[in-house]
């Protein structure tokens, strides 16, 4: 992960989370080619637990030389009656949400 080529290492994204993409608004450029170009996703790997925890990894990458920027994480799960969505990013950021799998929340009205 590069410290140089992100505005803020990890920022609070709140319930906010990717399974694809980058948060190109967080980019600075490259620290190893000082380009500003749009960023890469590459090894992207999507696996299974056997407690059905969905992983998502990936890695941003610079598009002009290479550089690896970051190594972007995503789980889902289910918990009880809640799907819980999780997400880890020195460019993306850190993101959590909570979803109700029933028709109507439990916990009632969410404010936005």
């Amino acid at each position: 992960m590069c410290h140089g080529c992100v505005k803020e290492e990890y920022p609070e994204r709140e319930n906010m989370c990717l399974d694809n993409g980058s948060f190109l608004r967080n980019f600075a450029g490259c620290a190893e080619c000082r380009k500003l170009e749009i960023v890469r996703i590459e090894n992207r790997k999507c696996t299974e637990d056997e407690n059905g925890i969905e992983l998502v990894t990936y890695q941003h990458v610079c598009l002009c030389c290479g550089h690896i920027i970051g190594q972007h994480e995503y789980t889902f799960k289910v918990e009880g009656e809640f799907q819980v969505y999780q997400m880890e990013c020195i460019l993306c950021g850190n993101g959590e949400d909570e979803r109700s799998i029933l028709p109507v929340d439990p916990r009632g009205p969410q404010l936005m």
